[in-house]
C-alpha cells in the first residue's frame, strides 16, 4: 500500500499540469479553412503565421506600407500581382494554451475541507500562454477565394503572401517600407 501512495504522490507531482488545449506551432506559413483553424474566422482558405510582435503591430506595418491612413486597414487590402487587383484582409487571433494545474487546486481542497476557507490559490488553477497569430485572406474581383486548391490565383499569391510575412518580421521602423514600395 506504501508503494502504490508512494507512486501516486510521484505521478501527481510529475503530472501536476494537464493540457486541455495547445496551440499550434506553425513553422513557417500554413495554409487551412479559417473556420477550422479558429472560431468566428471566415470559412474561407487563410494564410497564417504566428506573429512574434507585440499587439496591433501588423495592423501598423499594413497601414504604413499601403499607406490607408487607417481607412480599410483590416479589411479590404488592395495589391498588385502581375498586373492583376487583389484585395486581402487579415486577423490578429490569438489562440491560448490552457492547462488545469492540480497542486493548487488540491492544496485549495484540503484547506477548504480542513479549515473550511475559501480557494486562496483560485487564480492558478488554470494557466494561459496565449499565441498570437495573423491569418490573411485573398479574394479578387472574380474569385471569392483566391488561396482555395482549385483557384487559379493561389500560385500568384501565395509568393506575395510569403514575401509580405518576411517584410513585416524582418523590419522593425515601418516607414522604411513606404521608401522600398
Amino acid at each position: 500500500m506504501k508503494k502504490f501512495l508512494l507512486f501516486l504522490t510521484l505521478g501527481i507531482v510529475l503530472y501536476s499540469c494537464i493540457p486541455i488545449r495547445i496551440a499550434p506551432n506553425i513553422k513557417d506559413y500554413k495554409i487551412t479553412n479559417g473556420k477550422r483553424f479558429k472560431r468566428g474566422l471566415p470559412k474561407k482558405t487563410v494564410f497564417v503565421f504566428e506573429d512574434p510582435k507585440d499587439a496591433n503591430e501588423f495592423y501598423n506595418y499594413i497601414n504604413i506600407k499601403f499607406e490607408l491612413e487607417d481607412y480599410y486597414v483590416d479589411t479590404e487590402v488592395p495589391f498588385m500581382v502581375e498586373n492583376k487587383p487583389y484585395y486581402f484582409s487579415f486577423y490578429e487571433v490569438e489562440i491560448p494554451t490552457k492547462t488545469i494545474n492540480l497542486i493548487p487546486l488540491a492544496i485549495d481542497g484540503i484547506l477548504s475541507e480542513a479549515a473550511d476557507m475559501g480557494p486562496l490559490m483560485e487564480d492558478v488553477h488554470a494557466s494561459r500562454f496565449g499565441n498570437w497569430h495573423i491569418a490573411i485572406e485573398v479574394f479578387s474581383d472574380t474569385e471569392k477565394d483566391c488561396l482555395s486548391e482549385d483557384s487559379i490565383s493561389k500560385d500568384i499569391v501565395l509568393p506575395y503572401l510569403r514575401n509580405l510575412k518576411q517584410e513585416y518580421l524582418s523590419t522593425h521602423n515601418y516607414n522604411e517600407v513606404v521608401f522600398k514600395n
